[in-house]
């Protein structure tokens, strides 16, 4: 009897030990990289709001959160503000991280609703114009709704997406928009920012459709956030990287605090 209940634990015991667990590699990824494929050092500060470094240019993308946020960044040489929005534009914050020697890109929108003394820093630029900034020019993209029920969002021509075309890459920033015409027709994108967020923006789906479309070698979801919380990003990367060997996915913390 004795032997019985010994061995009886033994098989117990390797069963219990031996056993692994199956996980999802979706669910595994972990957010936070803070890596990509670039010679640009990119940082996200929440949300819509991130850091570049480009050579000896830093750029901020619509900042808003308040100066200590950018507390361990370099002073900006250049800010770019997409929309009008409380996400992407704080006047509180821009006046913060000003510095006299900034250069301010902005839709007229957004200008618009500028202090005195920050509009003179201003260069506006709105959908299918480009500037230059040093070694840098910048395309202004469209961004908009095109769901029906979403119009009242984001309006055709009033907000920018920006192309910046560098020495040797091409970053588009998404700004807040569905998956237009415009964004699918891009060319040679080395990383991409596209936002999914509802029912302000678009779907993962459509993202993930649109991604497909114009192939960037590297996207960056971000502008993430909805008002049934965060997105699956973790979807959205294996839906594109199941579909395309060529395009990498890389998520980076832009909610910190959640």
């Amino acid at each position: 009897m004795k032997r019985t209940i010994v061995f009886i634990a033994l098989i117990i015991s390797v069963t219990l030990f031996s056993f692994k667990p199956i996980t999802n590699p979706v669910n595994s990824v972990k957010i936070g990289i803070t890596k990509v494929d670039s010679k640009t050092k990119i940082t996200p500060i929440s949300h819509a709001t991130f850091a570049m470094e480009v050579k000896d240019i830093t750029i901020f993308v619509d900042p808003v959160g308040g100066a200590e946020v950018f507390t361990n960044q370099k002073d900006p040489n250049l800010i770019l503000i997409t929309d009008i929005h409380g996400d992407h534009l704080n006047i509180e914050t821009l006046e913060a991280v000003t510095k006299p020697t900034t250069t301010i890109l902005a839709p007229q929108a957004v200008a618009d609703k500028l202090t005195a003394v920050l509009k003179k820093q201003t260069i506006v630029i709105n959908n299918g114009e480009t500037k230059a900034y040093k070694h840098i020019n910048i395309e202004a993209i469209p961004m908009y709704n095109l769901r029906p029920e979403a119009l009242k969002f984001h309006s055709k021509g009033r907000g920018n997406g920006y192309v910046l075309n560098l020495e040797d890459e091409r970053i588009y920033i998404s700004g807040d928009t569905e998956d237009i015409p415009e964004m699918r027709s891009l060319k040679d994108i080395d990383i991409a920012f596209v936002c999914m967020n509802l029912p302000y923006t678009m779907t993962v789906e459509s993202a993930v459709d649109a991604v497909l479309d114009f192939k960037p070698k590297e996207v960056i979801p971000y502008h993430y956030r909805g008002t049934n919380g965060l997105s699956d990003v973790d979807a959205f990367k294996n839906l594109v990287e199941t579909e395309s060997k060529a395009i990498k996915v890389t998520l980076l913390d832009w909610y910190p605090k959640n």
